[in-house]
Formats: structure tokens, sequence, C-alpha cells
């Protein structure tokens, strides 16, 4: 149930890249929420047209959702966790990183043919 997709104006670097820093970050996620890494999926979109802060320059946006409770000191570390994950793989900065975290009711996450609500 929990969902970390990256999107990031950087073009995708070797493929081995790409599956290191998406299998680092399902790991965390998992440990960051204490939920079975089994659940956690992983998305990652490079050359998406962006800019931050009016320029051009790599930027990233990271959407984290789950379901459950993310809130407080929980987001904080995983902030700048994530964020040190992703300018060490793509070399984006954290200055030019947003995060967005979403708790998500278990009605509303479907898998499997059901839902976790």
């Amino acid at each position: 149930m929990p969902l970390i997709k990256v999107q990031t104006s950087v073009e995708a670097p070797a493929k081995t890249t790409v599956e290191d820093l998406l299998k680092q970050l399902s790991a965390s996620l998992s440990k960051h929420l204490g939920k079975p890494e089994s659940y956690v999926m992983t998305a990652f979109e490079p050359g998406t047209a962006m800019t931050f802060g009016g320029t051009s320059d790599p930027a990233c946006y990271i959407q984290i959702k789950s379901v459950g409770t993310m809130g407080g000191d929980r987001t904080q570390t995983m902030s700048q966790d994530f964020c040190a994950k992703v300018q060490a793989a793509l070399g984006v900065p954290s200055n030019r990183t947003y995060i967005e975290f979403a708790d998500s009711k278990g009605a509303m996450w479907g898998w499997n043919g059901t839902t976790f609500g």
C-alpha cells in the first residue's frame, strides 16, 4: 500500500542506477512506515518537463502515499532520507526537490480486487 513515485527533469541514468535507487527507496519506505516491503511500490519518471524557482535546472517531485498516518517527526525524517538518496543517485539538490506526503483511508486504496478498508 505504500507508494513512492519520483518524477524528475533529469534524464534517466543507467538502468542499474535506477533499479538501485528504487530498491533503496522501497526498503527505506518500508522501514520508516513499519510496513512489509512486499506491499511497497516504487515508480520513476525521468525526463519530465519541470521548472523550480523559475528555472529549468534539475528538479524533482516525490509523492509518498500510504494508508495510515505519516505526520510529524516521521515525515521530517523521511524528507531528509529521500532527498539525500535522490541527490546521490540523480544529482538533484535537496533544495530543488519537493515531497508530497499523502495519507489515504483504507477504503480509498485498492489491491488484489479489494481495498484495505
